[in-house]
């Protein structure tokens, strides 16, 4: 499902939520069905906000800008 063009609009956010957040992504693996993330925040919320706002506002642009899957899922 995360094919090679998701996979490039998948790095594409989050290289704006590092522009808009105090977010770094030190690290994102992408497999065909998963993605994980090392990230380094000086944010006052707690990780589990912080990595629920990340899934939440990833989710919303695949789902807006890939809508192949979205259909699939």
């Amino acid at each position: 499902m995360l094919t090679s063009t998701v996979s490039e609009t998948f790095i594409d956010i989050h290289i704006g939520f590092s522009e808009r957040f105090e977010i770094h992504f030190v690290e994102i693996g992408i497999d065909e069905n998963h993605v994980h993330f090392l990230i380094q925040s000086v944010s006052s919320e707690s990780p589990k906000m912080l990595i629920n706002e990340v899934k939440i506002i990833t989710a919303n642009e695949i789902f807006r800008l890939h809508l192949e899957v979205k259909r699939i899922l």
